[in-house]
């Protein structure tokens, strides 16, 4: 009777012993897909030149965005952009646009990045990127228009002069309504993510 409890304890120890083993490997592995889950949710997008010809007087010149999508959990993304071997000592602005090259369709004004003596730079923004969009009317109708495109253009007219030449466009994109022209986007990436 005395061996019969004690084998009925022990197989109890067991089975308690392999639950709560279960349970703590099905938390790890919920944590772990969690964790993926949220991996999922960063961006990662290397813009490129805007033409040939703006390539060609940059050479090596890189711009990367990381966008962070954490809006339902923050109530704003992270939008990081870096910049190396850029044209030295330059400011730029950053748009969300309709399209990336142009006519450009809607467009959002988002931040400035500038370059230090060596053509580097960075910026963190925060905002909301994966639901950007703009509300126009289009023949009397509203319509919704998505900001799923990355525009970044000279600050300054003049600052783009070393490579399309003196009287090169100056265009809207900077809050003084003169800016140089695009000089970088992410035509050659996909689009940001729609709601």
């Amino acid at each position: 009777m005395r061996l019969r409890r004690y084998s009925l304890f022990a197989a109890t120890v067991v089975v308690v012993a392999a639950a709560t083993t279960a349970v703590a490997l099905g938390a790890t592995g919920t944590a772990g897909t969690a964790h993926t889950a949220k991996k999922a949710n960063q961006l990662q997008i290397a813009l490129t030149p805007s033409s040939s010809q703006l390539a060609a007087c940059m050479p090596g010149a890189q711009l990367h965005v990381k966008v962070a999508l954490t809006t339902e959990e923050h109530g704003f993304d992270t939008f990081d952009i870096a910049a190396r071997s850029l044209p030295p000592d330059r400011a730029f602005t950053i748009f969300l646009v309709q399209q990336a090259g142009s006519p450009f369709g809607a467009a959002e004004y988002i931040g400035d990045l500038s370059t230090d003596a060596h053509g580097d730079g960075h910026a963190k923004l925060r905002l909301i990127v994966e639901e950007a969009f703009s509300s126009t009317l289009v023949n009397g109708s509203r319509q919704r228009v998505d900001l799923n495109r990355i525009g970044v253009w000279f600050a300054d007219p003049l600052a783009d002069d070393f490579c399309v030449g003196d009287g090169s466009p100056v265009t809207p994109f900077d809050g003084d309504d003169s800016a140089g022209v695009q000089v970088f986007n992410s035509a050659n990436a996909d689009p940001l993510p729609a709601p």
